[in-house]
């Protein structure tokens, strides 16, 4: 099987098994291109790749001037590729099995106080038309820990206020309950009258997207990225922030209040528990005053 084919093969495997989005689709295929050009220039076709190979492809990535991260990401991709040449018995062995990840530090999330999210919220001008519902956005991402993309594609039919608590289709089309606040819901419902008020503009596509531009369609990631910028920078906020930081910010203030960890990562939605993790790490200085506070040494 030639390189293309396999390549090919693999992304509808991805697709059809795997649902993933076609961001990450796209990912794996271009992380799979640069294993087929360096194969491409030693003469080996996929079924011919040993463990050897797969060592001298990491140094190639290191020369092309990947850092470790971006090498341990690429080596994940490959080895599912070959996982799945094996099932389709295209191999007989893995030659991935035996291969280490390149070493690489884990870097923390930057996060946010309360009273710089409680700043941003402050920026907002509510006397203009987008005002209510870019307020509503940032609640929503903070409390709910919602990824942009779950946010964007946020359904009328999916807000549950009554119960306390919204449905979420993250990673992979998987569906999880997320509990919502009251001042998310009060934020939200402020929105939707708004919202309400324009609705001979909706477009009949769009009428079940919470989330809407003042053209009445569905809002795109880069321009919730937009917003949260604009906010964070009327707020005085020097920190490289995104969306995806109120995420953290959800997870840090949860962790940080003592919560159980595998109910954040329910909430989260993360596949593994190590991923959630991360946040036991991000507060020294809250666990240092708990044990100023309360310790009979201190």
């Amino acid at each position: 099987m030639g390189w293309s084919a396999a390549i090919d093969d693999y992304i509808s495997f991805l697709r059809a098994e795997k649902s993933l989005s076609e961001n990450s689709v796209s990912a794996y295929r271009t992380d799979m291109e640069k294993l087929r050009v360096y194969a491409d220039s030693i003469g080996i076709e996929p079924e011919s790749i040993t463990h050897d190979h797969l060592q001298n492809f990491l140094a190639y990535l290191h020369d092309l001037g990947l850092n470790k991260r971006s090498q341990s990401r690429i080596l994940s991709g490959v080895r599912g590729f070959y996982k799945y040449l094996l099932i389709e018995e295209v191999i007989d062995s893995d030659p991935t099995e035996l291969i280490e990840s390149p070493k690489i530090g884990r870097k923390l999330p930057e996060f946010l106080t309360i009273a710089e999210i409680d700043a941003m919220q402050t920026a907002i001008d509510l006397s203009k038309s987008d005002g209510h519902r870019n307020k509503a956005i940032i609640e929503t991402l903070y409390s709910c820990g919602l990824r942009v993309s779950e946010l964007v594609n946020l359904k009328l039919t999916e807000l549950f206020f009554d119960d306390g608590y919204i449905r979420v289709i993250g990673k992979g089309n998987k569906e999880r309950l997320v509990p919502i606040g009251h001042k998310a819901i009060r934020d939200i419902n402020q929105y939707l009258q708004q919202r309400n008020d324009v609705n001979s503009r909706i477009d009949q596509e769009y009428k079940n997207i919470v989330f809407l531009n003042r053209w009445g369609r569905q809002l795109t990631r880069e321009m919730v990225f937009t917003i949260i910028k604009k906010y964070a920078k009327l707020a005085g906020i020097t920190k490289n922030i995104s969306p995806h930081t109120l995420r953290h910010s959800f997870a840090t203030h949860l962790v940080e209040g003592g919560a159980d960890l595998r109910a954040v990562q329910e909430m989260l939605g993360h596949e593994s528990i190590q991923t959630t993790e991360i946040y036991t790490h991000l507060d020294r200085e809250y666990l240092r005053e708990t044990i100023l506070k309360f310790h009979p040494r201190k």
